[in-house]
């Protein structure tokens, strides 16, 4: 098969949306770092947790949740456990099993976190675009997003499988 390389349009476009992913990762962790001492994959899983029913997830559905692997959940989960923000508990429909619990410290550092990251989030992406860009970048994320489960969904019969990590 004949490789279908990109347009000059379509490089410019990818180009810009690489760089923008890069910078606003950055950014966004940057912010996190400076105002609560938590990198960005740490408030990922405080609000999954947070807006999870009895603020509770099997560690396998945290890491699907944050699109990452069990084992990188489950260190992130125990540094999070040192900080007194989440704690474990044995899954009652699982032996094997283990549910991931936000504590009451935990929502208070999120709580705290929040305002900050909020901010940041409309700076950088919400205040610049129009409604219609707004919409567009919805619609385009959301393509962009269903094409990449699609592939991931060809290649890999589960990304956040890990044998190593008891989930």
């Amino acid at each position: 098969m004949a490789t279908r390389w990109l347009t000059k349009e379509q490089q410019r476009t990818w180009r810009a949306y690489v760089e923008a992913i890069r910078l606003l990762q950055d950014t966004l962790d940057a912010q996190l770092q400076a105002d609560a001492d938590m990198p960005h994959t740490y408030y990922e899983i405080l609000v999954q947790l947070s807006e999870a029913p009895q603020r509770r997830l099997r560690m396998t559905e945290l890491a699907t949740g944050t699109q990452s692997s069990r084992s990188r959940v489950s260190h992130a989960v125990a540094r999070l456990e040192e900080r007194g923000w989440v704690r474990r508990e044995p899954c009652a429909s699982d032996r094997r099993g283990q549910l991931a619990v936000l504590t009451g410290k935990g929502y208070a550092a999120l709580a705290a976190a929040a305002p900050g990251h909020v901010a940041r989030v409309r700076e950088t992406v919400i205040d610049p675009l129009s409604s219609a860009q707004l919409r567009a970048l919805a619609d385009a994320s959301t393509a962009i997003a269903a094409a990449v489960r699609a592939t991931a969904d060809r290649t890999d019969p589960d990304p956040t499988t890990d044998p190593a990590v008891d989930a």
